[in-house]
């Protein structure tokens, strides 16, 4: 039985990683093998790539050519690591995936839609997420809070941009949920972590019914 693929989106410091994990957790207690990965990322190649926008090296080259180099790694990170685990039966949980292109690339950065698709067609396929969780936090709020998780580090490549830039990305991807409602949950991010993973696996559970999955040890070795 193929495992389920659950994305986190949303804006800087919007808690996507904490709640990924908290899922991943939640998933491994109830005896379901469970992989937490990230994009940019989540392979050796494709973490190689994400220094290299992470950094802004690929900046100067324009919003095109990160797009580019987004697909590059997540074909890598796909074959490599997330349709291998699918196919073990894993559930695999990653923190952002295409739709974060489509908004810092494609809405913010203005790459057409068309070439978007393009490159998702060639890279993600049938491969799509069953289930996408956007949370949504006040750019302001979001930018404190990566602020203070990096302490004296600079801000990376998307961190370092200005405040219309970061509420134009929340605005977008609230637009995507609204448009993708049978794949995206809205979540309200500005509260207790504990409200938030709790409202997180009431709609797991509503929509992809982990207590029908089987029990696997062998996936949770893995």
């Amino acid at each position: 039985m193929r495992g389920k693929f659950i994305t986190f989106e949303g804006g800087e410091g919007a808690g996507k990683s904490t709640q990924a994990a908290a899922l991943a957790d939640r998933l491994v207690t109830f005896g379901i093998g469970a992989l937490l990965t990230r994009e940019p990322g989540g392979s050796p190649g494709a973490e190689i790539i994400r220094h290299i926008i992470l950094s802004g090296a690929a900046r100067p080259l324009g919003a095109e050519t990160e797009a580019l180099l987004l697909a590059v790694a997540r074909a890598d990170h796909l074959e490599e690591l997330i349709k291998p685990s699918l196919a073990r039966g894993r559930w695999v949980i990653c923190d952002r995936f295409l739709d974060s292109t489509r908004i810092y690339q494609g809405a913010a950065g203005k790459v057409s839609m068309p070439f978007l698709k393009g490159l998702e067609k060639l890279t993600v396929g049938d491969t799509m997420p069953d289930l996408t969780f956007i949370l949504d936090l006040p750019a302001k709020v979001g930018l404190a809070r990566a602020a203070e998780r990096r302490g004296k580090a600079v801000p990376d490549r998307f961190e370092g941009e200005g405040i219309a830039f970061h509420e134009a990305l929340n605005a977008a991807f609230r637009e995507l949920a609204k448009k993708e409602q049978q794949r995206c949950v809205l979540i309200e991010a500005d509260r207790p972590q504990d409200k938030i993973a709790a409202e997180v696996w009431r709609h797991v559970r509503q929509r992809l019914h982990p207590e029908t999955a089987p029990l696997s040890l062998e996936a949770l070795a893995r």
